[in-house]
């Protein structure tokens, strides 16, 4: 099965199969997702959960291959994304196999893409937030694209200290900044009355 669409005025030629996600058609979260937060001029960036290879085409016609990682769990998806690199006339690009980003060793992404299982639990997600974090250099983005809003809003916002939410159709896209290395902490109140004080109002 082959799909070919035009994102952004960037035309992708992907062969598929029906066990991939949307595979007759590029996935409308995915779209919204590239049209609502587009790729920089030297980016580097990370397809997470790459599946039959679309949105790291994309960002490769952009940037070119050697700006562009993708990965995914399955065997069968990296070699696919690989021949459909291929197709698509994109040399340098890396496609790795890889249980989220365990497999992922660079810390220096710009850009990191990601339209999550979110049917079901969250601990898949989870772990593409907090891994995605470290694997971001400062100043760079994680965006995701799901049909949930709360659980994502607020796991990113503690991750990353912040989120910005874009509602599209019936999707929403997440777009958070890294800002520093890690995200501080609230520091707790840690003052004390003096032992004066302490034993006036019988404070032990």
């Amino acid at each position: 099965m082959i799909v070919k669409e035009e994102i952004n005025g960037i035309e992708i030629v992907c062969e598929t199969g029906e066990y991939y996600f949307s595979p007759k058609n590029v996935d409308r979260g995915t779209r919204l997702m590239l049209e609502t937060v587009p790729v920089r001029e030297g980016d580097k960036v990370l397809d997470l959960g790459c599946g039959y290879g679309v949105v790291g085409i994309y960002a490769a016609k952009l940037l070119g291959g050697d700006h562009v990682v993708m990965c995914d769990i399955l065997e069968d998806a990296v070699a696919l994304s690989t021949e459909n690199l291929a197709r698509n006339g994109i040399e340098g690009a890396k496609v790795l196999q890889s249980d989220g980003l365990k497999g992922v060793e660079e810390r220096d992404f710009t850009l990191i893409y990601s339209n999550p299982p979110y049917h079901t639990d969250f601990s898949v997600a989870k772990e593409f937030i907090e891994d995605g974090f470290r694997k971001l250099a400062v100043g760079g983005r994680m965006v995701m694209v799901t049909k949930r809003l709360d659980w994502y809003r607020n796991k990113l916002k503690t991750v990353f200290g912040g989120v910005k939410v874009f509602e599209a159709e019936d999707y929403f896209i997440f777009l958070s900044e890294k800002r520093a290395a890690r995200v501080e902490k609230p520091k707790k109140n840690t003052q004390t009355m003096s032992k004066k004080l302490q034993r006036k109002y019988g404070k032990k």
